[in-house]
């Protein structure tokens, strides 16, 4: 079957089919589009490779680069006969990293507390709440995620640039997956170091992990259930950050299983751990926990073996009758240790994490009609 595509939107990037032909792989190099001239593309397809009832969609390389109309909006799955034999399709416009993001669906920011006290540490935090964007009009409760790095998240103007977790929220909304909250820890500037490793002075000198954790779990995690409409059982509960912050929130979900079931683990480092002797609670029955692991090429020779390891140790855990994990691993060949590139992975951690995705999910309709301007 020929499928051919018309698109007056033009840039470098390679345009894609898929569909329930490739179990909706966004980038499936089998299915690359040939081009013919600066807005026209076309691929044939073998039939046998066809289902009789076709749905796809065109991307130009993942599904943060999916077709959108020509407002801006998220086109349904296209439809076709194999009978047809040949089809016709126009694309009026592409997303790219995720844009453009809707003012409608962006979260709605709330500080908790410029000083939020930690007893366990004795000290003073900076702590937001990400709400979504319909909380205060929706009387819903929500499943929660606590990040570390909070600078690093969604405010303009971080050093290191952010992850932009409050436009990829959006994003994830106008899909239908923006029901969650997200509660952002500020680190702690010269103490973050400490505050991150849980116990190992020959890292950080006083080592203040332990104290972290707890203040999370047995502090902050109790207010914020009274304070705002959470569901507060473990299947709802998450936590996760990047690099040192991914560490702890490793060592969180392992010492705590009874609290979270969800950890979002990005660039681990791991190598404050390279034996992997995380301690961890023993229970009766061993606890579901969903694990995304995610890690660049580009980040160092030793970041994606460190991963692939830690996997290893993850099934001989589980083998031990310890945990029950699942877990998925993602690798971006070109990822550097940075917020770019944790940003890109946002959506697809949470999907796959609070919703059970692959991959965006394509099944979605638009949640509202397009406003026509």
């Amino acid at each position: 079957m020929r499928f051919e595509l018309y698109t007056e939107e033009k840039d470098e990037r390679t345009v894609f089919i898929t569909g329930n032909f490739n179990n909706w792989d966004p980038r499936d190099q089998a299915f690359r589009l040939k081009q013919l001239d600066p807005s026209s593309y076309f691929i044939e397809i073998e039939d046998s490779l066809l289902p009789e009832e076709i749905e796809y969609k065109f991307t130009k390389g993942g599904w943060e680069n999916v077709e959108l109309d020509q407002y801006g909006s998220i086109t349904p799955n296209r439809k076709v006969k194999k009978s047809a034999e040949k089809i016709s399709d126009t694309v009026r416009k592409w997303r790219l990293n995720w844009g453009p993001f809707k003012d409608e669906f962006f979260p709605t920011a709330e500080v908790i507390s410029e000083k939020f006290y930690i007893p366990q540490l004795d000290r003073y935090r900076k702590v937001w709440a990400l709400l979504p964007y319909d909380y205060h009009t929706s009387g819903k409760n929500y499943p929660v995620l606590y990040l570390q790095d909070a600078q690093n998240l969604f405010n303009e103007g971080s050093g290191f640039g952010n992850w932009e977790i409050d436009k990829k929220l959006s994003v994830l909304a106008e899909y239908g997956r923006g029901d969650i909250i997200i509660i952002a820890i500020e680190h702690g500037s010269e103490d973050r170091i400490k505050e991150y490793i849980f116990d190992n002075d020959n890292v950080a000198n006083g080592s203040e992990g332990k104290k972290y954790i707890r203040f999370i779990t047995d502090t902050l995690k109790p207010f914020v259930d009274k304070n705002y409409r959470t569901k507060k059982d473990r299947e709802n509960t998450g936590i996760g950050g990047s690099s040192l912050g991914a560490l702890i929130s490793i060592y969180s979900g392992f010492l705590y299983p009874e609290v979270y079931s969800k950890l979002l683990i990005f660039s681990p480092s791991l190598w404050v751990e390279p034996d992997n002797n995380f301690p961890m609670m023993s229970f009766r029955v061993p606890f579901k926990t969903k694990i995304y692991l995610y890690g660049g090429g580009m980040e160092g020779s030793k970041m994606v073996k460190r991963i692939r390891i830690f996997e290893e140790y993850l099934k001989r855990w589980e083998k031990k009758n310890l945990f029950d994990f699942e877990f998925r691993t993602s690798i971006n060949p070109e990822g550097t240790h940075n917020e770019f590139y944790w940003s890109q992975e946002f959506p697809r951690a949470i999907e796959w994490l609070f919703y059970n995705n692959t991959e965006n999910p394509v099944e979605v309709k638009p949640q509202q009609q397009s406003i026509k301007k």
